[in-house]
């Protein structure tokens, strides 16, 4: 616990905006050197050749080598339905774990019949190298992080607060945008709201960061905002927002969003951790599309 005469350490974060999927990569570090985490990275996946690359995980390598840093974590805040994401890879290359919320479970539980998986894929979270629980803290260096559980968007939510700050995932956006969607398999809108809530109940100077932006009206790209800002401003859940008023605007306007582009490819391989289902016979591996399901 941070004391009034301590002052709440606020580590260098580094963010890497990807144009494609929308998605911000982060790197959260102490400075040159020093132990490090990587929130939420992205695997390039071209939809029309079925056919990944590499580029936009390359670009958080080169980084940390250049600033010389020690990746103990590659976290994320939930299974993505709109980037692949690139862990297993970084995974190899900079030796770190894998982790994610524990309640990856139960969004693998549903998906492994949406896809109708292969008898061997174990919805246990196994896939992973460590299933964080509430309150959970995540040692790195000089800095200690805690984990968040905010389910809404998903079952298996969770923010990473690293000093003073915090790595929400889609449970908020910039005040202009919002807040995420909740019907999608296990979403949940009153679970989102309380979830809204525990974040900006935190001090109000605190830094929060997006996983995503999608600018209206031509505005610059931006990723990073404050828990007063977003009380202030956000157009969802500013404060004086109502619970019922909450949820009534979120069934209404998820009831007219289309599936993200890439919901499809990426659930079936985020709930593996970012690895690719098994090849079969023949060496290469296969995507299912699953007709009529969503």
């Amino acid at each position: 616990m941070t004391s009034a005469t301590t002052p709440t350490p606020s580590p260098q974060v580094h963010g890497m905006f990807d144009p494609a999927t929308w998605t911000v990569t982060y790197v959260v570090h102490n400075g040159p050197g020093s132990e490090a985490a990587i929130i939420d990275s992205v695997l390039d996946y071209n939809p029309k050749s079925g056919r990944t690359q590499h580029t936009s995980a390359d670009r958080v390598i080169d980084y940390v080598r250049t600033n010389k840093l020690k990746v103990q974590w590659i976290l994320e805040t939930h299974a993505h339905a709109d980037h692949l994401s690139a862990a297993p890879y970084l995974r190899d290359r900079l030796s770190a774990q894998i982790g994610i919320g524990g309640h990856i479970t139960a969004v693998q539980k549903v998906f492994k019949g949406v896809f109708n998986l292969e008898p061997g894929f174990k919805p246990d979270g196994s896939q992973f190298d460590h299933l964080f629980h509430e309150g959970e803290t995540i040692p790195l260096g000089a800095l200690t992080g805690e984990v968040m559980f905010v389910p809404g968007h998903t079952p298996a939510c969770a923010a990473y607060r690293f000093g003073d700050a915090v790595f929400v995932g889609d449970t908020l956006f910039m005040p202009d945008v919002g807040t995420a969607r909740c019907d999608f398999p296990g979403g949940d809108a009153r679970a989102l709201y309380a979830s809204t809530r525990k974040l900006l109940n935190l001090p109000p100077e605190m830094r929060l960061f997006m996983c995503h932006d999608y600018p209206p009206n031509d505005r610059p790209v931006a990723f990073e905002t404050t828990v007063a800002e977003q009380r202030a401003k956000n157009i969802h859940v500013h404060d004086g927002v109502t619970e019922d008023e909450f949820v009534a605007m979120r069934t209404r306007r998820d009831a007219t969003l289309e599936m993200p582009t890439l919901i499809l490819p990426s659930v079936q391989v985020n709930i593996r951790a970012g690895e690719l289902p098994p090849k079969e016979d023949n060496g290469v591996a296969y995507l299912k599309i699953p007709l009529n399901a969503l």
